[in-house]
C-alpha cells in the first residue's frame, strides 16, 4: 500500500511534511482533506489507534470559533462528528503507512518509521 499524507494544502506543517518526504525520496500521494474531505471509517480508525484527543486540533481557528455547547461532553463520537463537518479540525499532518499511522509532524518520528 502506498503511502498517503492528510492534511491541507496550505498548512506550514504540511508543507514541511511534503518537503521532508519529497528530501528523503518517500514516495506518498497526498489527500487534502479540505477539499476532498474525509471517510468516517479513516477518521474512526485514527481516534482508535491514537485518541480522538490528539486526532482532533484544538488549539486551531476552527475548533475555537466553535460555540461552548460544540465544544462541551466531549467523547469520541461527538468528536468524529465534528471533524467530518469541519475537517480543519484534525490534526495534520496524517500520515497513513498502511499498518499505521503518523499524527502531526516530528522529523525523528517520520525517519524513525521511514528507516
Amino acid at each position: 500500500m502506498a503511502n498517503i499524507l492528510y492534511g491541507i494544502k496550505a498548512c506550514d506543517t504540511m508543507k514541511k511534511a511534503r518537503t521532508w518526504l519529497e528530501e528523503q525520496a518517500v514516495s506518498y500521494s497526498f489527500h487534502d482533506y479540505k477539499t476532498q474531505g474525509i471517510d468516517r471509517d479513516s477518521l474512526s480508525r485514527w481516534c482508535d489507534e491514537h485518541g480522538w484527543e490528539v486526532v482532533l486540533n484544538r488549539a486551531g481557528t476552527t475548533f475555537r470559533k466553535l460555540d461552548e455547547a460544540s465544544k462541551a461532553d466531549l467523547d469520541q463520537a461527538k468528536a468524529v462528528e465534528l471533524m467530518l463537518a469541519q475537517p480543519s479540525m484534525i490534526k495534520r499532518p496524517v500520515l497513513d503507512l498502511g499498518d499505521r499511522t503518523l499524527v502531526g509532524f516530528k522529523p525523528a518520528l517520520y525517519a524513525a518509521a521511514l528507516g
